[in-house]
């Protein structure tokens, strides 16, 4: 499985690669995938310092795709914001991430991290109290997720 990322400077040159590029490419790639999913996030916030999309600092990127229920997405969001956020901000070896939302009530939360080790060391210290403190499960319908080693050969 192979998860890509891609960002843009602005929705208009999204459109405009979309509008001008994306069938041809398309085209010439037919038959090297299956089964593709594509979602488009708007940005809603950075995490930790201003998210810039450059991987050569980082070894893994953590992301979750969240649905959540329509009652809840605002406190979904404040949670992200309050409680969440902080708590990945102080962990060493988190470097920056970004928080977006798509229509739906779908969210993306990407996290890009030093190394697989310190993101394991928030997982195990941090991860169930932080839940239970954001009231996660009741804001989730369902997530998502996966540890994301970079590949240097990959990144533009």
């Amino acid at each position: 499985m192979v998860h890509l990322f891609g960002f843009w400077e602005s929705r208009a040159f999204y459109d405009s690669f979309m509008a001008r590029s994306h069938d041809r490419l398309a085209t010439a790639q037919a038959g090297t995938f299956k089964d593709v999913q594509v979602r488009l996030f708007e940005h809603r916030f950075d995490v930790k310092v201003g998210f810039r999309p450059q991987f050569s600092d980082a070894d893994v990127v953590r992301f979750a795709h969240c649905r959540v229920r329509e009652d809840r997405v605002e406190h979904f969001t404040l949670m992200q914001e309050k409680v969440w956020n902080p708590a990945m901000a102080g962990s060493p070896g988190m470097l920056r991430g970004v928080f977006g939302e798509a229509p739906g009530q779908e969210f993306l939360v990407l996290s890009m991290w030093d190394s697989e080790a310190e993101h394991g060391k928030y997982r195990v210290e941090r991860i169930e109290r932080l839940a239970l403190r954001a009231q996660t499960e009741a804001d989730v319908a369902a997530i998502n997720g996966d540890v994301v080693e970079i590949e240097p050969a990959w990144t533009v």
